[in-house]
């Protein structure tokens, strides 16, 4: 079976890894895989390959963003949040990659395959939702807005008050773009649960897939070893937040700031990484380092090892990679009971639900998983370690992709 899968590349993204991590377990299991991409500089694998491999191309590609983002012009007041119309993309039906495969798999593919294309794809198609944006007016996460149930129009984001507006537009050049067969996979049972009800998927065929890591990157350092390799000192209990961004909205900071002042102990120390707000825990009196943005595993896999708990404080998340690579490491979790996280910890199991979006109860997470006696941490530690490989594993979500790919295909030859 020859599988070519398309995602806009972005290193260390979370989309980007899941896909690579999926594709090199497809491999692995005798699957013919592919990945074509729009970035020039991706990694030395040569099932890997650009379309934006000249400059040219790369000419090409640069015009159609620019032309994307023609329309947004008219919106001035919208709000600073990433709002894709789909008119940007290459051209990869023509590629050899596409012509020789059995089966096409789109991920997050953003300014890589445009609306449009969807309608020259002659090859069963499989569409991976890793935000919402496949299904919205050009949002990615609609936040409290649902009217991507009725097809969008009057879209807050861009603080439209007009029914038939841009996101409408998107809305339906999707609609009438994506094939009736088309096989719908949300990376959590939340997402699935938003596209069946979506304007654009809901006559589509939905299934539910988890998002996948490559469980043999992360393991539990030991903690003092951890600590020591980062400069970490103290004998304080550390709590973790980081994203490639927290500061993005949707990532809740300013609700897990509120839980840390909800929490008031002085035996917390907080540990950020990534684009931060580390100056606003500074305000404020918190004790905290920032160790900026970690760009190798082994610097990610010492910072869950040092946390005694990892906080992901998501107002709204797909999935939550960073949560099962705590969790590899022994890490418990706190996260809110809402999206695609509450698909990944168990309640005082492997760490802690809160209500949403309540800093509260966020708060007594954080104080419930800290104040466990050293016998029920160190079962949770184990746990939390358990679970994520047996469920999130690469090689497991593989084998669930390929017998999704195989009834495929025995339709298609119905």
């Amino acid at each position: 079976m020859k599988v070519v899968h398309l995602v806009t590349w972005e290193p260390r993204g979370g989309a980007t890894l899941g896909a690579y991590w999926l594709h090199c377990a497809l491999r692995a299991l005798g699957v013919d895989s592919t990945i074509l991409t729009n970035c020039n500089a991706t990694i030395d694998d040569e099932s890997v390959i650009s379309l934006a491999d000249s400059p040219f191309a790369r000419l090409k590609l640069a015009a159609s963003r620019r032309i994307a983002r023609i329309p947004l012009s008219i919106y001035r007041k919208r709000q600073k949040r990433i709002f894709s119309t789909g008119l940007d993309g290459l051209d990869f039906t023509r590629h050899p990659a596409y012509l020789s495969a059995d089966l096409v798999h789109l991920h997050w593919v953003s300014g890589l395959v445009s609306t449009r294309a969807l309608r020259r794809v002659t090859r069963p198609l499989v569409w991976t939702l890793r935000d919402m944006w496949p299904f919205t007016g050009g949002c990615h996460y609609s936040m409290e807005c649902e009217r991507y149930i009725e097809g969008c129009g009057a879209c807050p984001q861009l603080r439209s008050h007009r029914d038939n507006d841009l996101s409408r537009f998107v809305v339906r050049r999707k609609q009438a773009s994506v094939p009736e067969d088309i096989r719908i996979v949300g990376i959590s049972r939340w997402l699935s649960d938003c596209a069946s009800r979506s304007a654009v998927f809901r006559d589509c065929r939905v299934s539910t897939i988890s998002n996948n890591v490559d469980t043999q990157l992360f393991s539990p350092l030991p903690r003092h070893e951890a600590r020591q390799a980062l400069g970490l000192h103290g004998d304080k209990r550390i709590v973790l937040i980081g994203a490639p961004n927290v500061a993005i909205f949707y990532k809740g900071f300013d609700l897990f700031v509120q839980a840390i002042d909800e929490l008031r102990t002085d035996d917390v120390h907080v540990v950020t990484f990534g684009r931060s707000g580390s100056e606003q825990l500074d305000s404020m009196g918190v004790s905290n380092t920032s160790l900026g943005y970690l760009d190798s595993t082994e610097d990610l896999r010492a910072a869950y090892s040092a946390a005694d708990v990892f906080v992901a404080p998501s107002r709204m998340d797909a999935f939550g990679k960073t949560l099962v690579e705590a969790m590899l490491c022994g890490t418990p979790v706190v996260c809110f009971d809402a999206g695609g996280p509450k698909d990944i910890v168990e309640h005082r199991v492997t760490g802690y639900l809160a209500e949403p979006f309540s800093p509260e109860d966020l708060a007594r997470g954080i104080r419930w998983v800290l104040e466990q006696s050293p016998g029920v941490q160190a079962d949770m530690c184990r746990n939390a370690q358990s679970q994520a490989r047996e469920r999130f594993d690469s090689r497991v979500i593989a084998e669930q992709y390929l017998e999704l790919y195989r009834d495929i295909m025995r339709s298609a030859k119905a």
